[in-house]
């Protein structure tokens, strides 16, 4: 079992590209995955590659927090996922820092970053960039951004993501039945 959190991203994506190798296009994008299976079982997963997106994030100098499935992977979650979600804090600064790393990774069209949520797509992966404004229940997500964990990659850059509790909040708030059962599975992953 891998132990640290960056290396067993790496494995599950490989194991993703396994399990979608050979698997035809379904012309469903992310934004129509259920609430069940989640964006693996979408076009989001053949030739899902975080990496690139998440070196450039950490060369752009963003402090944005990888949250969802890729964040629960970092914990040990054994889910696969297809899309890459991101916390950010609405401000110019981390704008910017996300506009440049979305053009580092070839996004020729950014989404509007003055909303709560945007979704986005760069070469190997895609998702939503959310801010703390957008409504998540009665889960107040702002301090998620300060108390964000941090690995580092094996390739020299930095990943930020949720910390464990924070993620399982986040998860029962949305309340979807992938989240509560991902939820389930990482209060056991907690013991």
């Amino acid at each position: 079992m891998c132990r640290t959190p960056a290396l067993r991203l790496r494995q599950a994506i490989a194991r993703t590209r396994d399990a979608t190798r050979g698997r035809p296009p379904s012309g469903r994008p992310p934004e129509q995955a259920d609430d069940v299976l989640g964006t693996f079982a979408t076009d989001g997963a053949l030739g899902f590659d975080p990496f690139p997106f998440l070196r450039a994030l950490h060369d752009a100098g963003s402090r944005a927090v990888v949250i969802g499935q890729v964040a629960g992977i970092l914990h040990g979650s054994a889910e696969p996922t297809g899309d890459l979600d991101l916390l950010w804090d609405g401000t110019p600064d981390e704008a910017r820092a996300l506009r440049d790393a979305l053009t580092l990774c070839g996004c020729a069209d950014p989404p509007d970053l003055d909303r709560e949520q945007a979704g986005y797509r760069v070469t190997g992966a895609g998702g939503d960039l959310c801010t703390p404004a957008l409504p998540w229940g009665a889960m107040d997500v702002a301090p998620c951004l300060a108390r964000a964990e941090t690995t580092y990659d094996p390739e020299g850059f930095t990943i930020r993501y949720a910390a464990l509790d924070d993620l399982i909040r986040m998860r029962r708030a949305l309340g979807r039945p992938k989240d509560r059962r991902r939820a389930d599975e990482l209060e056991r992953l907690r013991t």
